[in-house]
């Protein structure tokens, strides 16, 4: 009987010692598809950068890495479904101002972003970019100014939907230089862009990687970037702030994940993204569509985008605009 007993309790011993030498489930991550949800169409800004970092995480980790999108709200939807699923590093969410503005704009959200998410990786900073129908007889932001004050609620802007940067951009300068214009939101600036062109609505405030692009084909007219000064990648287009000064509205990308996902998930992925932010392709496709790579740890993106969240909150109040 006690020879039996000594067994077993070896058996035992040995097997905790297995189960504790046993590396941790996450050790294997990812061992399956990863699914990146982003809160707007396909064709914009933020989706061209998101499959940008998608394929060289799928490259280098050994997983596809799905880019989802899931549009509407301000991107709020891909947000709350993205804080709603398992914290387990499968579903992340990209992350950018409208996620910082919703915070204050949107009174009745069922999530607190800060609270409910945990930050992963920044990808690059950007600016926006005012562009206009090639209809409107305007080539320069004191130019659009005066026709807009001539034209009080006759002139509309896009947007890529309530709450983003390109919205408060939009209402930022409306409180700025007094314009009276009328906000069209839709559910990703890909989609309004036809109807900027086609002079249904004459302007947006984009992010700068499409905004770009259609500059760049003729397909709309560029006026100012809202960086405080002129952006690196083009000298030739104003500051709006040289015509409006003070006017500031600089943006950032980056990942997030559920609250929970484990700390060595969320060290594997921040040291994946600022490997492709040295990789030269890489920065040379953000770098092509506008954006300038900012590597950072988690805390350190944790910190901007609380940070972020308070600057915007401040123009929220300053604008004076609200989203039930």
């Amino acid at each position: 009987m006690l020879r039996i007993l000594r067994c077993a309790v070896f058996g035992l011993v040995l097997l905790s010692g297995l189960l504790n030498a046993a590396p941790p489930a996450s050790a294997a991550y990812p061992d399956r598809p990863v699914h990146w949800l982003i809160g707007f169409a396909a064709g914009g800004p933020v989706d061209i950068v998101a499959r940008i970092m998608a394929q060289f995480l799928s490259d280098h980790l050994g997983q596809q890495f799905i880019v989802e999108n899931r549009t509407g709200s301000g991107g709020n939807i891909a947000a709350a479904a993205a804080i709603n699923s398992p914290p387990d590093g499968y579903t992340l969410l990209f992350v950018a101002p409208n996620n910082a503005i919703s915070t204050s704009l949107y009174k009745k959200l069922p999530f607190d972003f800060l609270r409910d998410t945990t930050p992963v990786a920044s990808i690059m900073q950007l600016t926006n970019m005012l562009v206009v129908s090639n209809a409107m007889p305007v080539k320069t932001v004191q130019e659009f100014i005066d026709y807009c004050k001539a034209n009080p609620g006759k002139i509309s802007f896009a947007s890529s939907g309530n709450g983003t940067s390109v919205h408060m951009s939009a209402e930022l300068f409306k409180a700025m230089t007094k314009c009276d214009m009328v906000h069209v939101p839709y559910r990703g600036s890909a989609i309004a862009f036809p109807d900027i062109i086609s002079n249904k609505v004459q302007l947006i405030f984009d992010n700068l990687p499409s905004a770009l692009e259609q500059s760049r084909g003729g397909n709309v007219r560029a006026l100012g970037v809202t960086s405080p000064q002129r952006w690196p990648a083009l000298p030739d287009v104003p500051a709006i702030a040289e015509t409006v000064p003070g006017f500031e509205s600089v943006g950032f990308y980056g990942i997030s994940a559920p609250k929970g996902t484990p700390a060595e998930i969320v060290e594997l992925l921040n040291k994946a993204v600022n490997e492709a932010l040295k990789d030269p392709k890489v920065v040379a496709r953000l770098t092509e569509n506008g954006g300038i790579p900012r590597p950072m740890t988690p805390a350190e993106f944790g910190k901007l985008v609380a940070d972020e969240t308070e600057k915007w909150r401040k123009v929220v109040e300053f604008a004076g605009v609200s989203v039930d």
